[in-house]
């Protein structure tokens, strides 16, 4: 059974033709390119954790965070360290290096979409922040089970870029527009000095900050977001009317871990460490893994009911 129609509160991006990728800041954003992009529905920000809770109790849906690690898997690792859990962020108390994520990031036993710091936290408060600890194969579920998808790359860039193709950030070339803090992103000296301006030392609340033309909250900063395609270091040119459907290739060749592509950046993301903070930044994430600043939002593409 459908959560609710598919376009129920969903928002209409119209199609169009935009200028993908950047050639002006990391390396897998390049090269900029040309890409068209049919029209399609998208949630208008990340699922909640209400919305993810509503799933798991209609369908017992358990989360890969949720499951004993595979040994097959991880061969050479001792079966007591495997364990279901997530990736957690760790705030040191001072600097540390920058080239060695360790100095931030924990495995933690137990963590998972609803208890997103481990054992010892919980949900409360929290039913209208964004689910994370959500892998691309719990993304999939959910959104099969809402029936939905969710978007390929170019949508996503297409769409968080609200129309201002070109500009750096969703809202457009200045950062702090009249001052004003835009996203849920890290201020301060990334890892330990978090000066919250927006007082949500971690995820906030879908909708805090201003939507971007197109109506859609979060598509910068607050959690990266999980998207069909098959990361390649490069953009990979496509010679094709539409770019919804992704590459059918697996990056997991050569004993490499298959990722796809995030989008977005999340709360951690600062101009000292990551300004990934902008529509044409993107990450690759592996699929059989979870973190406590990733989540997803789906779409419904064709026009359907679409506005006039």
């Amino acid at each position: 059974m459908l959560l609710r129609p598919a376009r129920e509160n969903m928002l209409w991006i119209p199609g169009g033709d935009f200028q993908m990728g950047s050639d002006h800041h990391y390396p897998e954003e390049r090269p900029a390119h040309h890409v068209h992009v049919e029209g399609f529905w998208m949630d208008p920000h990340p699922v909640t954790n209400a919305e993810f809770r509503r799933f798991v109790e209609a369908t017992g849906y358990v989360t890969l965070a949720e499951r004993t690690p595979d040994p097959a898997q991880f061969p050479g690792v001792p079966l007591d360290v495997l364990v279901p859990g997530s990736v957690v962020f760790q705030q040191p108390a001072g600097p540390v290096p920058l080239y060695d994520h360790a100095g931030w990031w924990a495995y933690v036993p137990g963590a998972c979409w609803h208890q997103p710091e481990g054992p010892h936290s919980t949900l409360t408060g929290q039913d209208s922040h964004p689910a994370v600890h959500v892998a691309f194969e719990d993304a999939l579920a959910y959104a099969a089970w809402a029936g939905k998808m969710l978007p390929g790359e170019a949508e996503w860039e297409y769409a968080a870029r609200g129309g201002l193709h070109g500009a750096t950030f969703a809202w457009g070339d200045e950062e702090r527009p009249q001052g004003r803090v835009m996203a849920n992103t890290w201020h301060g000296r990334f890892p330990w000095e978090n000066l919250d301006p927006h007082g949500f030392p971690r995820t906030s609340p879908v909708g805090t900050y201003p939507a971007n033309g197109y109506g859609l909250h979060d598509m910068t900063g607050n959690v990266w977001e999980w998207t069909l395609d098959p990361f390649q270091p490069q953009h990979v040119i496509r010679h094709v009317k539409s770019c919804c459907t992704p590459l059918n290739t697996r990056a997991g060749t050569g004993g490499t871990r298959e990722r796809r592509v995030i989008k977005g950046g999340s709360h951690l993301c600062a101009p000292n460490y990551c300004f990934r903070y902008r529509p044409a930044s993107r990450q690759g994430q592996e699929v059989d893994s979870s973190t406590s600043h990733l989540g997803f939002r789906c779409i419904v593409r064709g026009a359907g009911n679409a506005p006039i």
